[in-house]
C-alpha cells in the first residue's frame, strides 16, 4: 500500500474506543483537492463483535482534530480526537469510556469530519444478533414425525426455510414471528416428514442483509427412534386395554379405539 496516498482515521467499536489518526506523518507536497472516504458499502457487525469505521483523507496531511459523530443522538459527538488527546468533555455520554462491544443501538449512520479541511463522509453501519435453531419432534403418526425448529435472538427479521437431505424446500406451515422488547426476533415453524422423505432434513434460519446463515441437522436415526418409541408406547397402552377388558369383547374394541386415539394424541 502507498501509505501517502491516504490518510486514514479508524473509530473502532470494540470497545467503543477510537484509534488513534494513523499516517499523520505524511504530507502532501501539493495543494490538490482534498477528499475524504468512507466505505461506500454498509460496514455490517454482529452484537458482541469488534468493528472499525474507517474514514480516509486524500491527498495527505497532517490533521489536528478529526471528529467522530452519529447523528441523531444528544449530544452527537461520539469520539473527538484534538492534538493527539482523546477530548472526552464533549463526547456523548453513551459512548463515554465504554466497556462493553457493539450492541443494536450502535446501528446508523456516523460522521467523520476533519475540521482543517471542512470535509465531512459518512459510514452507515449494520448491526445483527443470530443464533442456532433448535429442532425437536413435537408430534408423530405412523407415517412420519411432526418437527418443530425455534430460533431466537434474530436480528434484522429473518427466514426459516425446511431442506431435505438433497437441499430441496418441503412443504412447511407458516412461519410464527415474535419480535420481543428488546428488538430481537424469535421465528418457529412445523413441518411434518414421511417416510417418503429423504433421511436428513434441515432447519435452516437465514438473514440476507447481514449475510448470515445459521442451520440445524437432523438425522434418520432420530426419526427412526421417535418412531420406535410411539409405536413401543402404542402396544403397551394397547396391552394395558387388553388385559383389564379380557372377559368382555365389546368393551375391548371399544378400548381398542380408544387406545389408538390416545396414541395418536400421545405421539
Amino acid at each position: 500500500a502507498k501509505l501517502t496516498q491516504h490518510h486514514c482515521f479508524y473509530c473502532s467499536l470494540k470497545l467503543m474506543q477510537i484509534f488513534e489518526p494513523v499516517h499523520e506523518r505524511f504530507r502532501s507536497g501539493d495543494e490538490k483537492a482534498q477528499y475524504l472516504i468512507c466505505s461506500h458499502q454498509p460496514i455490517v457487525a454482529l452484537t458482541g463483535d469488534n468493528v472499525i469505521l474507517p474514514c480516509c483523507l486524500e491527498p495527505a496531511i497532517s490533521a489536528g482534530t478529526v471528529e467522530w459523530t452519529k447523528p441523531g443522538l444528544d449530544p452527537t459527538n461520539i469520539h473527538v480526537h484534538q492534538d493527539g488527546r482523546l477530548e472526552h468533555r464533549t463526547q456523548n455520554p453513551s459512548y463515554n469510556y465504554r466497556t462493553r462491544l457493539v450492541k443494536l443501538s450502535d446501528e446508523g449512520k456516523y460522521r467523520c469530519y476533519i475540521p482543517a479541511v471542512q470535509k465531512d463522509a459518512f459510514v452507515q453501519l449494520v448491526v445483527g444478533s443470530v443464533s442456532s435453531p433448535v429442532v425437536k419432534a413435537t408430534n408423530s403418526t405412523f407415517s412420519g414425525v411432526v418437527l418443530h425448529c425455534e430460533s431466537k435472538g434474530w436480528y434484522p427479521e429473518p427466514e426459516l426455510l425446511w431442506l431435505d437431505g438433497e437441499g430441496k424446500l418441503l412443504s412447511a406451515g407458516p412461519t410464527e414471528t415474535v419480535r420481543g422488547p428488546d428488538d430481537l426476533y424469535t421465528v418457529s415453524s412445523r413441518v411434518t416428514v414421511e417416510k417418503r422423505h429423504s433421511n436428513n432434513f434441515t432447519c435452516r434460519v437465514q438473514q440476507k442483509i447481514i449475510n448470515q446463515t445459521r442451520e440445524t441437522q437432523i438425522h434418520e436415526y432420530f426419526i427412526l427412534f421417535v418412531l420406535l418409541f410411539c409405536l413401543a408406547a402404542f402396544l403397551f397402552h394397547c396391552f394395558e386395554c387388553y388385559v383389564t377388558t379380557i372377559p368382555w369383547w365389546h368393551v375391548y374394541v371399544d378400548h381398542m379405539i380408544r387406545c389408538l386415539t390416545d396414541f395418536m394424541t400421545f405421539c
